[in-house]
């Protein structure tokens, strides 16, 4: 075995250079001017374009956002940015794709909404990067400070519905502080465990001027391993049979995920994917053995049972993982735990060993061991890898002869997909399509929400290919969970998005009626549905649309939908009318 010297990291991002900071000047003027600064002061700018200035300079290149009078000053400073300004049709769509954002990029998703109701539809948003670990950064436009506590329009306590959902909720209430608190709230959302910041923007103090120099960007430290992590996971690999790698987490590069596959290919040991984030060992990897927690067959609990050392990079064995806090909560068990939280939120179970690091600092450790391969790994690995190849072999593509068949899509679509094709997810059982056949082959190719939150599906799906035009982006979505978000098929329409969406249509919330048919047989209550054509309300906003009844038709359905997207540049909706009761597995 070789040991080489272990390194401490931190990660300072390459942004573009906006021009030196300059301490704020306590008594500088703050008086109200022409929007962004007055002609006879140039010297000056009002807080809401420093706040957009600071952005900039952190390296945000889009927001989403529903507009709102409170941060008027803010959409003005857009006005002449290099940011791409996405005005979406709801909150909760908006929040959804900048944290869809966060999850694909490196640097905070960045969504901006009113005061009262549009702080209150963007909590949805909040969760979802809470529990997923997001970096996201909320901007909520507030009254003015001389209205606070008198009842104002549409007034609400920023801290007391954000305080336990957040990593931070600042207020700016001093403009001289607008690019320091930016440089705050960006920090914040990457540092540690990666997660949600909100920013309150009274609507006086961002029109206040102030002098435009920019807070530097502040480092975020990454960690790595000491000499004693490396000892400490050298000595349980080589004690180890049947050790296991688990994945997850939104806090890789692709660098980084690929060096992991390779020393993971070059020893003969297995890794699972947490549950929503495949892609970052690749789905055709030979050490890749699927993703673990919902939505596999089997059993979480029989896998991370049966493995006897078990490494978890960017995740923690948790609620999902193990199976409800009931398997691997053995305190003889031997997990090796690598998070960047001291804390480790979230975890349950027994702690061997704790390494502070985020993946890509372990990994450029790790990849300095070299291990002796032992011939139990290969077995294991082996016997995991052909039943994650059986599991995920594709059916039929010849349609039948009676109503539409996810299986038939699912056969017809994965051999059209290039290498990097991207899948996004809410919430529902028709996501187990995905799960089981979609090839994730890339860091971040299923981008989906982990905190179960429906209607996640087409915003997220709007947000890849608003990022990454050139991959192909699929998004599969529920009956009942497309039109909670459906609307934002004209946020699409209006810049370009052309992800392929399809929508299983059951006529019922499914997952629920599983649930009700386990505890409650035979009593269907409150989860059946009636739907419009969706094909018709694609084609409405300005998409592709066809509604698909029959299996026979599926194939020249999906051929009609993908020569849309690629020959007229628009999204397109595949309605797929099916049986009740129908799933992946």
């Amino acid at each position: 075995m070789t040991v080489k010297s272990a390194s401490l990291g931190t990660i300072t991002p390459s942004f573009p250079d906006i021009g030196p900071y300059a301490p704020p000047d306590p008594g500088a003027e703050a008086a109200r001017a022409e929007p962004g600064g007055s002609l006879a002061d140039q010297s000056t700018k009002s807080a809401g374009h420093v706040i957009v200035d600071s952005l900039v300079s952190h390296g945000i290149r889009r927001v989403y956002l529903v507009p709102g009078e409170s941060f008027l000053d803010v959409l003005d400073g857009l006005h002449d940015s290099p940011i791409e300004t996405i005005v979406c049709r709801h909150e909760g769509g908006a929040t959804y794709m900048a944290e869809a954002d966060g999850k694909m990029g490196q640097v905070p998703g960045v969504a901006m909404v009113t005061r009262g109701p549009g702080a209150a539809n963007a909590h949805v948003g909040l969760h979802t990067a809470w529990q997923d670990s997001t970096p996201f950064v909320l901007f909520v436009g507030l009254v003015p400070l001389t209205h606070r506590e008198r009842e104002a329009f549409q007034e609400f306590d920023i801290k007391a519905w954000f305080d336990t959902g957040a990593k931070r909720v600042l207020v700016l209430e001093d403009a001289e502080r607008a690019s320091e608190i930016i440089a705050e709230a960006m920090f914040s959302a990457m540092n540690g465990r990666p997660g949600p910041v909100v920013v309150g923007l009274p609507e006086d103090v961002i029109l206040k001027h102030i002098r435009p120099g920019l807070h530097p960007v502040i480092p975020v430290a990454a960690g790595g391993m000491t000499n004693v992590d490396l000892a400490s996971i050298s000595e349980g690999l080589m004690k180890s049979k049947k050790p296991l790698f688990v994945t997850g987490g939104n806090d890789w590069t692709q660098s980084g995920a690929d060096q992991l596959t390779h020393w993971l290919e070059k020893h003969h040991i297995p890794a699972a994917a947490e549950w929503r984030t495949q892609g970052t060992v690749p789905f055709d990897s030979p050490s890749y053995i699927g993703p673990i927690g919902y939505g596999r067959p089997r059993p979480t609990y029989h896998l991370l049972e049966e493995a006897d050392f078990v490494v978890f990079v960017g995740t923690l064995p948790g609620d999902v993982i193990t199976n409800g806090f009931v398997c691997r909560q053995d305190w003889t068990r031997q997990n090796l735990l690598v998070s960047i939280d001291p804390s480790l939120r979230g975890r349950s179970g027994p702690v061997s060993w704790q390494i502070l690091a985020k993946p890509d600092a372990f990994v450029g450790d790790l990849v300095t061991l070299d291990l002796p391969v032992k011939e139990e790994w290969k077995v294991w690995t082996y016997t995991m890898r052909e039943e994650q190849a059986k599991f995920s072999m594709l059916p039929s593509a010849v349609p039948s002869g009676g109503p539409a068949r996810m299986d038939t899509l699912m056969a017809n679509l994965i051999p059209t997909l290039p290498e990097d094709a991207m899948v996004t997810l809410g919430a529902g059982e028709h996501t187990n399509w995905a799960h089981r056949y979609f090839p994730t082959r890339r860091y971040a190719s299923m981008i989906s929400a982990r905190n179960g939150s429906m209607g996640y599906s087409v915003p997220a799906a709007i947000a890849a290919s608003l990022e990454i035009p050139e991959r192909r982006v699929v998004t599969i979505a529920g009956d009942g969970e497309f039109l909670m978000n459906g609307q934002e098929l004209a946020t699409a329409a209006q810049y370009g998005a052309t992800p392929l969406v399809v929508v299983m249509d059951n006529r019922e919330y499914g997952t629920i009626r599983t649930h009700q048919e386990r505890h409650y047989p035979r009593r269907v209550s409150g989860t059946q549905l009636q739907n419009p054509d969706f094909a018709r309300m694609a084609q409405a906003f300005g998409g592709f649309g066809v509604r698909v009844e029959n299996d026979v038709d599926v194939p020249e359905a999906l051929e009609s939908a993908l020569k849309a997207i690629d020959e007229d540049h628009v999204f397109a909706l595949i309605h797929l009318i099916v049986e009740k009761r129908t799933k992946a597995y």
